[in-house]
């Protein structure tokens, strides 16, 4: 049986899980990690806004069924023969993209 040992020290920060439809590449074919994604805001009525490169996309807030914890492996000593995990943050909503992008147009030239 394996024993694991979770702890958690004061206020915990909350975290948003993001949910995208489809893949996300980068333009360069380089790596996404450490990558700024796009610019996230809310309108007044609470609806999250994504923009993406030249791509807007709208979704909506949803609570979890079941919350995650966000884990950290702590180093264990010598002496401690089990795993120790602090938990960092908690995950009780998601934001849900699920439409297709819409394309940003800025300047749309007149037919002359």
């Amino acid at each position: 049986m394996v024993q694991l040992i979770v702890s958690s020290r004061g206020s915990l920060p909350r975290w948003v899980l993001l949910e995208l439809q489809g893949e996300v590449e980068a333009r360069s074919g380089g790596a996404l990690p450490g990558s700024l994604l796009g610019d996230l805001h809310y309108t007044r009525q609470g609806v999250p806004v994504l923009v993406v490169g030249h791509h807007v996309l709208y979704g909506k807030v949803v609570p979890l069924e079941k919350p995650f914890a966000v884990l950290v492996k702590e180093a264990a000593g010598p002496a401690e023969p089990h795993a120790r995990y602090a938990v960092t943050a908690l995950i009780k909503t998601k934001l849900l993209f699920k439409t297709r992008p819409k394309p940003i147009i800025t300047n749309v030239p007149r037919k002359v």
